[in-house]
C-alpha cells in the first residue's frame, strides 16, 4: 500500500569524533546502562537535545499557542517521570541524560528486579518475555511511561 519510506537517523553524531573525555564517559554509561553501542547513547542525547530546543523557544515566546505548548510539553515529560507536575520550564533545561537513560525500559526492568544483569534485562525484552500495559515490547530502549510503570 505505497512505497516504503526510507528511514532517517534519529541522532547526530558527535562533531569531535576523538575526543577522550566524551569516549570515558560514554564507555562508563554503556557499562552502567547496559547499552548496545553507542548510537543508543546518542539517541538519548538527541531526545534530551530536542525537549531543551523546545523549553529555550517557549521561554522567548509568550502567545497562546506558546502556552498550549508549554501544558504539552509538561504534561508529555510528566508522564515520563521525568519532570514534576508543577514545574517551570527552566526545570526541563535541567534533565540529564541519565534521567532519559534511567526512564529505559531495559534500566526499568533491572531496577525492579526482574533480571539479574541489566545484559540479562535486555535480553528478556528482545525475546518478548517483558509486557508493558498488556502490549509485549521487543525495544529496550522504549522509555516507559509513569503510569505503565508497576
Amino acid at each position: 500500500m505505497g512505497d516504503t519510506k526510507k528511514q532517517r537517523r534519529k541522532y547526530s553524531r558527535p562533531k569531535k569524533r576523538w575526543e577522550k573525555e566524551r569516549i570515558e564517559e560514554e564507555k562508563v554509561l554503556l557499562e552502567e546502562y547496559g547499552l548496545k553501542n553507542k548510537k543508543e547513547i546518542w539517541k538519548a542525547e538527541s531526545i534530551l537535545k530536542n525537549f531543551a530546543i523546545q523549553a529555550k523557544r517557549l521561554i522567548a515566546l509568550q502567545t497562546n499557542q506558546a502556552a498550549i505548548e508549554k501544558i504539552q510539553l509538561f504534561k508529555r515529560l510528566s508522564s515520563h517521570g521525568l519532570v514534576a507536575e508543577n514545574a517551570k520550564l527552566e526545570d526541563v533545561l535541567a534533565i540529564t541524560l541519565k534521567d532519559i537513560l534511567e526512564r529505559r525500559l531495559q534500566t526499568l526492568v533491572y531496577r525492579k528486579n526482574l533480571a539479574r544483569s541489566i545484559k540479562q534485562a535486555r535480553q528478556f525484552i528482545v525475546h518478548n518475555h517483558i509486557m508493558v500495559s498488556d502490549s509485549k515490547i521487543t525495544a529496550p530502549s522504549y522509555l516507559v511511561l509513569k503510569q505503565e510503570e508497576p
